[in-house]
């Protein structure tokens, strides 16, 4: 609390400024507290290959859910029963266990999340997800 002491000409205004010194402070030590509590998800950031390592167009999977509910496997009829054996299969000798899923665009999200659930058991540890081009637009827009 402040005080003035002696003879006082009219009405004076001192702030007393020791509550809003001590909020600050309060207020200093949150902020340097919340930084290290804060946790977010895990996200990794794609780093362009060098130019000898660039991914073989052969050895890319590419899984695609199609409008009428069939599977493709790069371009390969496929069906819901067979496509987890077969993605074991082909994962098996790989050390690189990336794959890749399309959907039509009329295709509900959940065959494609069913379609990522079935890889991830069939050992695939990355899957991508391929989206089409903004620039072409859609059928009945």
């Amino acid at each position: 609390m402040g005080m003035t002491v002696g003879e006082s000409k009219g009405v004076v205004a001192d702030p007393n400024i020791v509550p809003l010194i001590d909020v600050l402070l309060v207020l200093i030590i949150i902020f340097m507290v919340m930084p290290s509590r804060t946790t977010g998800l895990p996200t990794l950031v794609p780093q362009p290959a060098p130019p000898e390592a660039r991914t073989d167009p052969e050895r890319t999977i590419v899984v695609q859910v199609l409008q009428d509910g069939k599977l493709t496997i790069n371009e390969e009829p496929s069906d819901w029963d067979t496509l987890g054996a077969k993605l074991s299969d082909i994962f098996k000798q790989r050390p690189d266990k990336v794959a890749f899923v399309k959907g039509d665009r009329e295709v509900p999200f959940e065959q494609v999340a069913r379609a990522i659930d079935i890889m991830r058991g069939a050992g695939v540890e990355h899957v991508g997800l391929i989206t089409a081009r903004d620039d072409i637009p859609a059928k009945g827009f």
